[in-house]
């Protein structure tokens, strides 16, 4: 489905029968990402399948303005007003997790259950903000100077994603063709627009986020473990599960526990 929100044209796939569960996905990611947990989830769920902006087949604007997550927020506000959805389960991974905690703390009553996979609220510090977006900056300019194949090879050698090396060869060149199927100038401008650096910090929000929440993190993915027990500390319905070595991006190293672990939790009511 191909819909225009606010002057931005975004593509969104939809699959399964039930309470709608909005999920969006990580940096160089796409739609696609969850298009394996249809059988599983579709049976209790109606899956709506966001390609952010920059990534998959939404429109990769070149207003750097249109990134902002807050924006972004709200046009998947939009998207759910649009759909007559008034309430909504909602999963993200890593920068979809993050503008799942944005959407959540501009909108909290339009969550039912939220889960947040390998992600965080921000970061508080000024001096590491602005860190981070020099940093992001300099991808971006990587990812224009170099081109995305270039590009791609170094984000898949980055320690965050090491432990994908022990995946099956077949899984990793759809990881890797799905990400190379992106806007060069998209993923650019998300990383000038939604990155961590430039999004506000969320942490205070956390303590207004009375519906249940499911962290889920890696064991092998250290960093994002505190900031998930971090967060769980603030949250007043939280639960945190690590699973035994797995990194980043647990839905696709342990896809089906994965799959379990959500379907569970947004099932029992």
């Amino acid at each position: 489905m191909k819909t225009m929100i606010n002057g931005v044209r975004y593509h969104v796939e939809q699959c399964g029968d039930g309470f709608p569960l909005v999920l969006l996905h990580g940096f160089t990611g796409a739609a696609s990402t969850w298009e394996p947990f249809c059988p599983m989830w579709g049976k209790h769920s109606t899956l709506l399948m966001i390609d952010l902006p920059g990534h998959g087949e939404s429109e990769s604007p070149g207003d750097m303005g249109r990134y902002d997550i807050k924006k972004v927020a709200n046009d998947i506000k939009m998207l759910l007003d649009n759909l007559g959805i008034e309430k909504a389960d909602m999963l993200g991974y890593s920068m979809g997790g993050r503008t799942a905690i944005t959407f959540a703390s501009m909108y909290p009553e339009r969550i039912r259950k939220l889960v947040l996979e390998s992600t965080t609220p921000g970061l508080e510090n000024p001096a590491d903000r602005q860190i981070r977006v020099e940093q992001d900056h300099k991808l971006a300019v990587k990812i224009e100077t170099e081109g995305l194949e270039r590009f791609i090879d170094f984000w898949e050698s980055i320690p965050l994603f090491q432990s994908q090396l022990n995946l099956p060869k077949e899984i990793r060149e759809q990881i890797r063709s799905q990400r190379l199927r992106n806007n060069p100038v998209g993923l650019a401008n998300s990383l000038r627009g939604m990155g961590t650096g430039v999004q506000p910090p969320w942490w205070d929000k956390l303590a207004n986020f009375e519906f249940e929440t499911l962290l889920i993190t890696g064991t092998l993915d250290v960093k994002f473990c505190k900031i998930a027990a971090d967060m769980a500390s603030k949250l007043p319905n939280a639960t945190h599960l690590s699973i035994i070595d797995c990194g980043h991006a647990i839905h696709v190293e342990e896809r089906e526990k994965f799959g379990t672990i959500v379907s569970e939790f947004l099932s029992n009511t």
